[in-house]
């Protein structure tokens, strides 16, 4: 079933914020020639997944582009099936009563009385229901635009020109494997722009990560010139309130420069970059350490000090990582050092490993959290770690001079990973990696990094 947007075409959006005019038909206009899209044509764009970053991705190009109705359709993908408990219907029927825009838009729409018999816990409300909406279940504080849902995968993507891949890294290959059954006729090749931060380790026949655009190239067969990825450091709802942002989109030179003009808006800047499985990869590893920064922040009762030499080391550890995963790491530090800073302030997997140290959630609860969503770091702490424990990747030991495992050299990750994965320590013990007197000085690490060689490209696939 395919939800509506109602009402006539104006200069105001759903939500109450003015459509800009800023050269965006224009822009539309020049991707549908890219595309060889005729008069009458619609530019099909679906998103699939509907957690906050993929909500707020897909409510921004409706924004922008979705009152151009002969020429775009945008639609977003989710299963169907997920009730709204009465606690989340109660917090939602109060976001709704303090926003008048919110409000007013609801009882036009005739919509305003299911909320209402909600909170009473007279009604079941569904997550893609809700969703038609502007309310994601993994984000209700902020509404959205309503936007056209479709709950039936193959009605959504069968014909779609642009896939956006809004899911987590750890659903993303068994969807897209079902997605490829319901491409097999198609004569066009459709483009993908994979929003998903997170990795996998493949251990044979050599050590290696395989990422979210891999994973979907391998799936449905479409090439990796076709297959993209934006992230930067942003977070959803603050991004949808157009707080200024950036964000890099990144693959090959045919599609990413039209599609970063095309996402392009006032408060949204897209720049664009060849190295795909890079920046991808650097994506999934500061989720790694925003979640021992939140255990840090919350044992030390956000001490700034203590927060400080945890950064430090857990920085040297990046730095270190990056140099063995990229030919020329220095390219990458500043959109990884910007996109560690805003997880650690606000992110969903620094405010995780604060539940852990709080001892409000625990990792036998799972990395799928109510109102949060997915995550990501979790599953990337045990690749990271199992893939950079390999002996074959050894390294000289500064001290010892005898080879290690380069997760040996790594104790932040080594702890997070005894305490997440193998649960064979509590949160507490992070605070060791820091006290840890035999421990060396996170410069000497980086020291290490800068003056060996160090980069492997087997690592991300590569001869």
């Amino acid at each position: 079933m395919v939800g509506t947007v109602e009402g006539d075409q104006t200069s105001a959006h759903s939500n109450g914020s003015l459509h800009s005019t800023n050269g965006t038909e224009e822009r539309l206009d020049e991707l549908r020639r890219l595309l060889g899209k005729s008069d009458g044509d619609l530019l099909k764009i679906v998103g699939i997944g509907a957690g906050a970053w993929g909500s707020v991705f897909a409510a921004l190009l409706q924004d922008a582009y979705g009152h151009f109705r002969e020429k775009v359709q945008i639609r977003i993908w989710r299963r169907p099936g997920r009730s709204v408990d009465r606690s989340t219907a109660e917090h939602l029927f109060e976001v709704i009563n303090s926003r008048e825009d919110v409000l007013r838009r609801l009882i036009r729409r005739c919509a305003y009385l299911k909320y209402v018999e909600a909170r009473l816990g007279d009604r079941t409300l569904y997550a893609d229901e809700i969703l038609r909406d502007g309310f994601c279940l993994n984000m209700i504080e902020t509404p959205l635009c309503p936007m056209k849902v479709v709950t039936n995968l193959q009605e959504a993507v069968w014909d779609a020109d642009i896939v956006v891949n809004g899911l987590p890294s750890t659903e993303t290959r068994e969807v897209f494997e079902e997605i490829s059954r319901y491409w097999k006729e198609r004569i066009s090749v459709p483009i993908i722009i994979s929003l998903a931060k997170g990795i996998e380790a493949a251990l044979d026949p050599v050590p290696r990560i395989i990422t979210p655009t891999q994973m979907i190239s391998s799936a449905t067969g479409v090439p990796i010139e076709n297959i993209l990825y934006l992230g930067g450091p942003n977070i959803a709802s603050e991004i949808y309130n157009k707080e200024y942002a950036n964000a890099r989109i990144c693959g090959a030179d045919k599609w990413r420069k039209p599609l970063a003009k095309f996402l392009r808006q006032p408060h949204f800047i897209v720049w664009d970059n060849s190295d795909l499985v890079t920046h991808e990869v650097m994506g999934g590893l500061k989720n790694v350490y925003a979640i021992g920064a939140g255990m840090v922040a919350a044992l030390t009762n956000e001490s700034a000090t203590s927060k400080s030499v945890y950064f430090a080391h857990c920085t040297s550890e990046m730095i270190f990582i990056t140099h063995l995963l990229a030919e020329q790491p220095e390219k990458l530090a500043g959109p990884l050092l910007a996109d560690t800073y805003v997880t650690l302030l606000k992110g969903r997997n620094a405010w995780y490993g604060q539940m852990l140290a709080k001892g409000e959630l625990s990792p036998d609860m799972g990395d799928s959290i109510k109102g949060k969503g997915m995550i990501q770091g979790v599953s990337a702490i045990g690749a990271f770690y199992e893939l950079l424990d390999q002996p074959s990747l050894s390294v000289l030991h500064p001290k010892d001079n005898k080879p290690v495992a380069p997760a040996q050299l790594c104790p932040i990750l080594k702890r997070l990973y005894k305490i997440l994965i193998k649960r064979e320590l509590c949160p507490q013990d992070i605070l060791q990696a820091l006290r840890d007197e035999t421990m060396n000085d996170p410069r000497e690490r980086i020291e290490i990094a800068q003056s060996h060689a160090f980069y492997r490209p087997s690592l991300l696939g590569q001869p």
